[in-house]
């Protein structure tokens, strides 16, 4: 694939990504320096995703502002796709979203679409991506929501509230509007055509606006939402993308639930952590020690680097520390992987504390089907 060429799509992820080009391509918009600045009047702080542009795109997200700067309320809304364990990636958009609940207390709805992903996944049975769906709502919950304004919807087990709203939306989509969109062929099943109607569903879950915070390759799902909305007589979705977050193998796609070797999850042990990042993560140093301490590394491309951008370290002085230590060649690549391992490895013996203890507190966060 040439070097500016990429796909982006719900399903495929493939090259290096240009954001700026993306955006032009999706039809978003930037994230602006005064919706940063609006955010954090509201909220008191501007959260480290947002100052780094790790949510660098949205639609409509300016109308949730202005709205709710007028005493109008909206509600969150993210998700899952169930075909493998949770890794750190998924968590990018859930974390970002518990941010943004307790700073403008509002609901939160988490779908788990159990039947897509038994849909496009050939190898996976139902009782796959059921048991997935339980795995990471404990993901989910481990991440300090609470059941009080925070619900999970599971597609198998909340049809019966899902589907009078999926089939509105449905009606006002054709086959055309889903080749277009996703590039469905004659051969696609019809659990996928379908399924876009019931991604939508939770959008409507509420009688006001919802926001999505959003891995942007879901984008086009919600862009047809978008153009349904207002034709059963919705407010339009707003959206807030995050970047794809890398794998173990560096720059190109996205961190994949099926690449054991090039993906962190959230169960992995301090050993495995160790072991992946020492082997597999992508490195942005030089060949040699002597080279490297001439040269310096590129952090731009190193994956150790970057998730302690994205995640990890959302301490900026610190992280421009680490980024002129490792560019000057003062740090090594080894020293860089070691700060990253000790970092996960904290975060992960916390989470999987919480998560154990969320076995216990699923059945408050099911939504109850009305």
């Amino acid at each position: 694939m040439p070097a500016d060429d990429f796909i982006v799509t719900p399903w495929n992820v493939e090259g290096d990504i240009d954001y700026d080009k993306l955006i032009k391509k999706f039809g978003t918009e930037k994230i602006s320096s005064d919706i940063l600045k609006r955010i954090k009047k509201i909220t008191g702080e501007d959260h480290f995703m947002l100052r780094r542009g790790i949510f660098f795109s949205h639609r409509e997200l300016d109308r949730i502002l202005n709205d709710y700067e007028k005493g109008i309320k909206f509600f969150l809304y993210t998700g899952r796709g169930p075909s493998g364990h949770t890794h750190i990636g998924h968590l990018v958009p859930w974390v970002f979203s518990k941010w943004l609940q307790d700073k403008f207390d509002v609901n939160m709805y988490f779908q788990l679409t159990d039947d897509e992903k038994f849909y496009s996944k050939q190898n996976l049975t139902l009782e796959d991506t059921s048991k997935f769906a339980y795995e990471n709502a404990l993901d989910f919950i481990a991440l300090g929501f609470k059941p009080n304004n925070t619900k999970i919807i599971i597609n198998t087990k909340n049809i019966q509230t899902l589907y009078p709203i999926a089939a509105q939306v449905a009606k006002k989509i054709n086959f055309s509007n889903t080749k277009a969109v996703f590039g469905f062929t004659n051969e696609t099943n019809i659990g996928m055509i379908f399924y876009t109607s019931l991604q939508s569903a939770p959008c409507f879950i509420e009688d006001k606006p919802v926001l999505i915070p959003l891995g942007v390759d879901q984008d086009p799902h919600f862009r047809l939402t978008r153009d349904i909305a207002p034709k059963i007589g919705k407010p339009k979705p707003a959206l807030i993308h995050n970047i794809m977050i890398p794998g173990l193998s560096g720059p190109g796609g996205k961190m994949s639930a099926s690449d054991e070797n090039g993906t962190i999850y959230t169960t992995d042990s301090p050993n495995t952590v160790k072991k992946k990042i020492n082997k597999h993560a992508f490195s942005g140093g030089q060949s040699d020690i002597e080279q490297h301490r001439k040269l310096g590394g590129n952090p731009d491309i190193d994956v150790s680097y970057q998730y302690l951008r994205i995640f990890f370290e959302p301490n900026d002085k610190k992280l421009k520390s680490i980024h002129d230590d490792y560019k000057s060649g003062k740090m090594l690549t080894g020293e860089l992987k070691a700060i990253l391992i000790e970092k996960i490895n904290e975060f992960l013996a916390i989470h999987q504390v919480k998560r154990e203890k969320a076995k216990d507190q699923l059945e408050q966060f099911l939504f109850e089907n009305k």
